[in-house]
């Protein structure tokens, strides 16, 4: 079918949100209040920022008319959550900051956050003896160890059984005998 100048073609439709809440009630969101790191305005026309209630990255629609505000969304997961509507969708967005002053805006939150970046953290260097008692234990297998612990058995039961030894006489166990009568002191002035 070749095309003629006789086919109507269709006229450009204006743009518009067709959504069934046009805005939302709450206050509008100022550029200027959030962090820079949470909006993308690289391409003015497909500016996104993060929802303050549900944390998502969501596009402003309405770029091109008097109000800009953000798209309906919901907060779960696609597909696994729940299909709950966000509390921010077509929230008003108020643009109170130019390109310009975001982008040193982002540049200084940049420079402020990689002055806290920790540098890469050397280990420190093990003395010989260290390395020598580390390297030792990494070739020690069970068998070493229960071929050690025999050749050190015979002197351990030896400390056992003298550490159990106790001098004859007054030993707790073998004390004075506890008395067994009821005692009855008598106060002097009686």
């Amino acid at each position: 079918m070749t095309i003629t100048a006789a086919m109507p073609t269709a006229k450009e439709r204006p743009r518009r949100t067709r959504t069934k809440r046009q805005l939302s009630s709450r206050p509008a969101l100022k550029l200027s209040q959030l962090f820079p790191s949470h909006m993308d305005l690289r391409e003015p026309l497909k500016a996104v920022l993060v929802c303050e209630d549900c944390g998502t990255w969501c596009p402003i629609t309405g770029m091109q008319s008097r109000i800009q505000k953000l798209v309906p969304h919901h907060t779960g997961k696609a597909g696994v959550a729940d299909a709950i509507h966000c509390r921010g969708s077509n929230r008003r967005v108020e643009f109170d900051m130019t390109i310009v002053e975001w982008r040193q805006a982002l540049a200084d939150a940049h420079t402020e956050t990689s002055s806290r970046q920790p540098t890469t953290v050397l280990p420190k260097a093990f003395s010989p003896r260290t390395d020598q008692t580390l390297r030792a234990r990494a070739e020690r297998t069970g068998a070493v160890r229960v071929a050690d612990w025999n050749a050190v058995r015979k002197q351990v039961g030896d400390a056992d059984e003298a550490r159990t030894q106790v001098p004859h006489g007054d030993r707790p166990a073998d004390g004075r005998e506890v008395p067994l009568d009821t005692l009855h002191p008598v106060h002097p002035t009686r």
